[in-house]
């Protein structure tokens, strides 16, 4: 399991991802920056987090890959009031446009160069 950045180590599947693709746009950096660490730290010590991936272009698009043991762990992490607020802030402030997807992982396989994977 990870919570920071590169590569999630997930467990041999099922498990489930969420898939958050967004447009940020130029509004409040720092204040965005602040919400996803604390977002990050808070989300990563939930009952069922398995681990994140995340990416920004210089174009504003974002892919974050949230991985979860199972959907009651998802349901409760979308219920926390921090996290609410923090939806708060992507629809007032942040994003231009985002979509959101839940998805059961059936299978995975991956490389690692140095083996530790």
């Amino acid at each position: 399991m990870s919570a920071g950045t590169g590569l999630a180590r997930t467990p041999e599947p099922p498990y489930y991802a969420v898939i958050f693709t967004s447009l940020r746009n130029r509004s409040d950096p720092e204040g965005y920056a602040a919400m996803a660490q604390r977002m990050l730290d808070l989300g990563s010590r939930y009952d069922g987090f398995l681990g994140i991936e995340s990416v920004r272009g210089a174009d504003g698009v974002g892919i974050t890959v949230s991985y979860w043991r199972d959907e009651a762990a998802i349901l409760a992490w979308r219920s926390d009031p921090a996290h609410r607020q923090a939806q708060r802030g992507g629809h007032e402030t942040w994003y231009d446009r985002f979509e959101m997807r839940v998805a059961r992982v059936e299978r995975a396989y991956g490389f690692a160069r140095d083996g530790d994977r």
